[in-house]
């Protein structure tokens, strides 16, 4: 049992406990990526990963999407490894499908992506890996 999020809570842990379905964009099959060992990690404690990549038919059993708008079931999370520059789509696309968070993974940064998630009411972190700060905060 996972400890109630705490007024205080940042929005990494929030999202961490409150989001079960994590769509991640960019998601490779090739287990030397980055994507497939920090959606692998997700899946194994618990998560349900979708695959977003239209050069995958399916990564790590589950099938995939070429596009977040193809998803046909509700989405908490998307989960981005894509170039900086490439990520303001992605952002707009979760707004779209209504997921609750959009997390650009580390060493991405984006201000325009970040900007449409928040104005819609997401949470939104960005520049952290999503299985580092798992570590971290659900220990």
């Amino acid at each position: 049992m996972t400890t109630p999020i705490g007024p205080n809570a940042s929005p990494e842990e929030t999202i961490l406990r409150t989001c079960r379905t994590i769509a991640v964009v960019g998601l490779s099959s090739n287990p030397m990526k980055s994507s497939y060992g920090v959606a692998w990690y997700m899946q194994k404690h618990g998560y349900r990963i979708v695959p977003v990549n239209p050069n995958e038919s399916e990564v790590l059993g589950e099938h995939a999407y070429a596009r977040l708008e193809d998803i046909p079931f509700p989405v908490d999370l998307v989960d981005v490894f894509r170039r900086p520059e490439l990520c303001l789509e992605p952002a707009e696309a979760a707004v779209r499908i209504g997921a609750k968070a959009l997390w650009l993974q580390l060493g991405i940064e984006n201000e325009a992506a970040m900007e449409v998630a928040r104005e819609a009411g997401l949470l939104a972190v960005e520049n952290r890996c999503l299985a580092i700060e798992h570590r971290h905060y659900m220990r």
